[in-house]
């Protein structure tokens, strides 16, 4: 009773103006389905009330420094909540859901004493959440939204991309080796195919079903980088990413780079078993514009 007391009184929550009933910390890269799973997450909050730090800067406050913010659902601007947060975050309320993320950030990136969250008290976090996808798709939608950028060249994509990768194969490491009392990872893939899968996730980490959908394509990030218009989340083809990307050049040399890669290859071998067979056979059968080979 006396913890439960003191975790109450959190100078963190006086910085916030609300006392959640639950803080859940979220990891991710960059087009692995994140933003949809956080407003899943926002949406079978307790009572529905709830506030979510989006993308939030590592080594420091996440109460302070966050790119964006929702409270209840619904857009607060930026700045206007960060120079009053308490005032912003009153709407939800005592017993609220606090879900605050980082992307291109994982937990292995960080041993002690550095701290993912800077000075927030990480024994108020209830539980950690890794949000991961399938290799083939996630890289496919990383690199074709990177190509929507006509200010980026084929050298910086492809940087950017290899760069990404490196902290994909980091994340998947901490996939494996999680402790499932203090993290649970969400695959996107399977989040997206099964209601039943989306129902055991929600029970792990305590929070009643309350709208188990998939819900609509959010905002941030640009939306779906290959369906810019569509809203219906229902008709993503997400599985299939890879297959429209299969002949693109950029993409053809990032796999056969990836497929070099012992360690990934590992790692995708135990979780995404399809994806590490794929490329495995990627440099027997790959088609390169003429003049490059590997």
């Amino acid at each position: 009773m006396a913890e439960a007391q003191q975790l109450r009184q959190a100078p963190e929550w006086g910085e916030l103006g609300i006392v959640p009933s639950m803080v859940l910390r979220m990891f991710g890269m960059r087009r692995s389905g994140n933003h949809a799973i956080a407003n899943w997450l926002l949406r079978n909050a307790p009572d529905g009330q709830s506030v979510f730090l989006n993308n939030c800067r590592p080594h420091r406050s996440p109460l302070k420094f966050f790119a964006s913010i929702d409270v209840n659902g619904s857009y607060v601007p930026q700045k206007k909540a960060a120079a009053d947060l308490p005032g912003f975050a009153a709407p939800a309320g005592d017993g609220a859901l606090l879900l605050f993320s980082y992307e291109d950030v994982s937990p292995a990136d960080f041993k002690p004493p550095a701290k993912v969250s800077g000075p927030f008290d990480a024994s108020l976090i209830d539980k950690d959440i890794l949000v991961y996808r399938g290799f083939l798709n996630w890289c496919a939608s990383l690199l074709k939204k990177l190509q929507g950028n006509e200010a980026y060249s084929v050298m910086f994509r492809t940087s950017v991309v290899l760069k990404t990768v490196h902290g994909y194969s980091r994340l998947l490491d901490r996939v494996e080796t999680s402790d499932p009392q203090t993290l649970v990872p969400i695959c996107y893939d399977d989040w997206f195919a099964s209601e039943s899968y989306r129902e055991s996730i929600l029970a792990k980490l305590g929070l009643e079903a309350r709208d188990n959908d998939v819900g609509t394509v959010q905002r941030f990030g640009g939306g779906s980088s290959f369906q810019k218009d569509t809203k219906d989340a229902q008709a993503l083809g997400t599985a299939e990413r890879w297959k429209q990307m299969e002949n693109d050049p950029e993409f053809i040399l990032v796999l056969l780079l990836v497929s070099r890669d012992e360690t990934l290859m590992g790692r995708l071998r135990r979780i995404f078993p399809k994806d590490a067979e794929i490329l495995a056979g990627l440099p027997e059968r790959a088609v390169l514009p003429k003049g490059i080979s590997v």
